[in-house]
């Protein structure tokens, strides 16, 4: 059975035809490094990176490029505001990114291109446009003919007219039409600029991910994903400059993940529920924040709240449990039952399931379903009087291969005392310092690992929850 993808340019579920036999080239868009990424970054990165593990377990040896925005208006004003060297800030938040997605339980992408290291590129990308008649210079800007490029509006199914009633010239920028946009920008006194055909400058956004991309795949690549929020503009205008640059189709398959809510209300910073990975993960364990993350179809708005985490850590739990459950029955168990046969059935009509739900587009709701499913079984099974230590190894084995391509640990992560005993040594260290910040972020720690403190006139007694 092909895996079927759900292409956001057809609008429909395609069966997935990689340009080259058992190879896949796949470009995701990465942050832009001003802050720490916030629960919505954090979407995509685990999505994706579990369609990465799902195409390699089906055998496909994958290119995995995503960028990281390394020169940007908000990481020059963050720099002011901190009085730091633009580098410096990029530099600090890429490093808290990677951080953030390997406690995530995400690998590092084949390649992890930067603007300011491939300018070269970039200006030779747009060199071209401009030769070709799709860009021109306006006072050290540059800008794209949006009009030229006949297909725009394709991806956001828009038509040039319908784009054209909400398009506006804002205030400074000399573009000929409402609809252009900047490939190419003048730099401001004092801002960071590199040297270009045009002057000082730096590169617009969506003209950095169509250079990456053609530089680390190639004119046309397999799948481009990211959060649906860039599907427009920048996921269109990535596709307007590539094409009219090379005249191949840019993706053959486009993917976007759905909105995240933030206890029911789209997050947004006007609205005050900006949530950031960073201060997540001092009070939730991240295998619990990636199962959350996957427990909803990746194309669906999901909404995060301490309930549905809860939610999500109970369920982890019990299939976790599961697992280990089994790892202690096998020592006592035999070589043979008479009813092995039966069982080793079933797992294998569960791993078929498994399968037949990720070739589904990557459906890791459907497949946490399977899993329990899994788990309800070994469950029944370990209430029989023999068990056989092939059957258990079979059920050991698909959950382990599940847990594999879902990014997640089927062993529970139990804290030492000592481990506990240590942080509470640092918290009382801290309020004695008066660090307050510190010390309530060690207890949102431990509550994190289920670890309840109490402060008594004889110091802190603590109890595992």
């Amino acid at each position: 059975m092909p895996i079927k993808i759900y292409n956001t340019l057809s609008q429909r579920k395609e069966n997935f035809i990689p340009i080259e036999e058992g190879k896949v080239k796949m470009y995701v868009c990465g942050p832009t490094v001003y802050n720490y990424i916030h629960i919505g970054n954090a979407r995509p990165a685990i999505v994706f990176d579990t369609v990465r593990k799902y195409l390699e377990f089906r055998g496909y040896k994958v290119t995995y490029i995503s960028n990281f925005t390394d020169v940007d208006d908000k990481i020059i004003k963050t720099a002011k505001e901190l009085n730091e060297e633009v580098p410096t800030v990029a530099e600090r938040f890429i490093e808290a990114y990677f951080q953030d997605i390997s406690a995530l339980g995400c690998q590092k992408a084949t390649v992890h291109p930067r603007v300011t290291e491939n300018m070269d590129t970039i200006i030779e990308f747009i060199q071209s446009l401009v030769e070709k008649g799709y860009a021109y210079e306006s006072d050290g800007d540059v800008y794209f003919r949006t009009k030229k490029f006949q297909e725009y509006g394709k991806l956001s199914h828009q038509s040039i007219d319908e784009l054209h009633l909400g398009a506006r010239i804002e205030v400074g920028e000399k573009k000929q039409d409402p609809l252009d946009f900047a490939l190419w920008k003048a730099a401001k006194p004092g801002e960071i600029f590199w040297d270009s055909p045009w002057g000082k400058g730096r590169p617009g956004w969506h003209i950095e991910c169509s250079a990456m991309a053609k530089k680390y795949l190639g004119d046309t690549i397999d799948i481009h994903a990211g959060g649906q929020d860039l599907s427009f503009p920048h996921h269109e205008n990535e596709i307007a400059q590539s094409e009219a640059l090379t005249g191949k189709p840019f993706a053959n398959y486009w993917m976007h993940n759905g909105y995240i809510n933030i206890n029911n209300e789209k997050m947004s910073k006007s609205l005050g529920n900006f949530v950031l990975v960073h201060e997540i993960l001092k009070q939730y364990d991240p295998q619990v924040v990636r199962f959350f993350m996957l427990s909803v179809h990746y194309q669906h708005p999901i909404n995060f709240s301490e309930e549905t985490l809860r939610d999500a850590k109970s369920g982890l739990e019990r299939l976790q449990t599961s697992y280990q459950n089994l790892q202690h029955r096998k020592q006592s168990s035999t070589n043979l039952t008479s009813d092995d046969d039966r069982w080793i059935s079933k797992i294998s009509e569960l791993q078929d399931q498994f399968i037949q739900e990720m070739d589904d587009d990557f459906n890791t709701a459907n497949a946490i379903s399977v899993l329990f499913e899994l788990a309800k079984n070994a469950n029944l099974y370990l209430m029989e009087n023999t068990t056989s230590e092939t059957v258990i190894d079979e059920f050991l084995h698909l959950f382990e291969q599940i847990f594999d391509i879902l990014g997640l640990n089927a062993q529970k992560k139990e804290i030492l005392d000592e481990e506990i005993e240590d942080l509470i040594k640092q918290r009382n260290e801290a309020r004695k310092n008066r660090d307050f910040q510190t010390a309530d972020d060690i207890r949102d720690k431990l509550k994190g690992m289920n670890i309840i403190l109490e402060d008594t006139p004889h110091g802190t007694r603590w109890k595992r929850g």
